[in-house]
């Protein structure tokens, strides 16, 4: 049996999750605050969550940790919900993506652990203590993606495994993809995330009302809708105005559409170090801009669409979950209890 914590901030670390489970052998239990999410296969442990104190103190205990608040009822369940589900169930390993802290739990009470690597600057004593107890590092980006993250030991570097980009739409290229409109007006989407947005209606209807011969749509930014599954959407963009998260990308990417990238701030530079790798690279069709532009948007969609959405091929293979099922499933040995042995 294999566990798998799941993040509860945003979609992205669940959808990485469904995506990787569905490709592992074993029988997988989810471990996560978020709900049950539909077509997760295996049991699921709801835990409780431990973020909703009024005035945490010492969160990140003087900088050793990311988040223990102190004398906090919800931490404290948390993980004894967690040690006793080990305790009773005795996995033969747990994936974690992504906390430190249970990284941590779960090696101290004996369970080999893997962790899922997300971009940025990591050189802080509590990511470094994650990646030291890991018997293995999974990373969803490409090997090609030189400079994603910063700050491994070498030997954490050592037991990086870079799987490429992971969708839970595999790498389904031109499939579902209309023809152009009676008008013939080329579409863009302008995709949003679960993480928040810095992105305002006022921004986005000057960015429309701009360009006459595009139509725009707009999910899960201020203005825009939110859906389940956006992949018709993506699909039927001619160009897609995306953040530089994991997912977004990597849903892009399985698409083969053009994007135009525009990074979100979060913690650890984790979207600017993205936007870095692409905006330093011809390899993958994407322009960089560093923020929403007020002005120039039709030169911009005209050379955006003028892209190869065929190149993002390296960036999303789609092996990228089955791949990571692989490593997942090298480091799995026989969970024997000592005393029962």
């Amino acid at each position: 049996m294999i566990g798998y914590y799941i993040h509860h901030q945003g979609r992205g670390h669940l959808n990485r999750a469904l995506a990787i489970a569905a490709e592992l052998r074993e029988t997988v239990v989810g471990l996560s605050s978020q709900r049950r999410p539909e077509g997760w296969r295996g049991d699921w442990l709801d835990l409780p969550r431990d973020d909703e104190s009024i005035e945490p103190r010492d969160v990140d205990a003087q900088g050793r940790l990311h988040w223990v608040p102190l004398h906090d009822s919800g931490l404290r369940g948390r993980m004894a919900v967690l040690s006793q589900w080990i305790a009773e169930t005795n996995p033969q390993l747990i994936v974690v993506d992504v906390s430190v802290e249970v990284a941590l739990l779960a090696r101290l009470l004996g369970v080999p652990v893997i962790s899922v690597a997300l971009p940025g600057i990591r050189a802080d004593d509590a990511h470094q203590l994650g990646y030291d107890v890991s018997a293995a590092i999974i990373a969803a980006w490409p090997q090609e993606a030189e400079g994603m993250i910063s700050g491994l030991s070498a030997p954490a570097r050592r037991r990086l495994h870079c799987v490429g980009a992971i969708s839970r739409f595999g790498s389904r290229g031109d499939e579902g993809r209309p023809a152009l409109g009676a008008e013939g007006q080329r579409r863009v989407l302008l995709l949003g995330g679960a993480g928040g947005s810095t992105l305002d209606a006022s921004t986005i209807s000057a960015a429309r009302t701009s360009t006459p011969d595009w139509h725009w749509t707009v999910l899960g930014s201020r203005g825009g809708r939110w859906v389940d599954d956006p992949w018709p959407e993506i699909c039927s963009a001619d160009v897609v105005v995306t953040h530089a998260g994991q997912n977004a990308l990597a849903d892009v990417a399985a698409a083969r559409r053009p994007a135009i990238v525009i990074p979100e701030a979060r913690p650890h530079e984790e979207q600017v170090t993205t936007a870095s790798v692409l905006a330093g690279s011809s390899r993958w069709p994407a322009i960089v801009r560093w923020d929403f532009p007020e002005t120039g948007w039709q030169a911009l969609l005209d050379e955006a669409a003028a892209l190869d959405g065929d190149r993002w091929s390296t960036w999303n293979d789609g092996r990228g979950a089955r791949t990571a099922a692989a490593v997942i499933e090298s480091e799995l040995t026989p969970a024997v209890d000592s005393e029962v042995a």
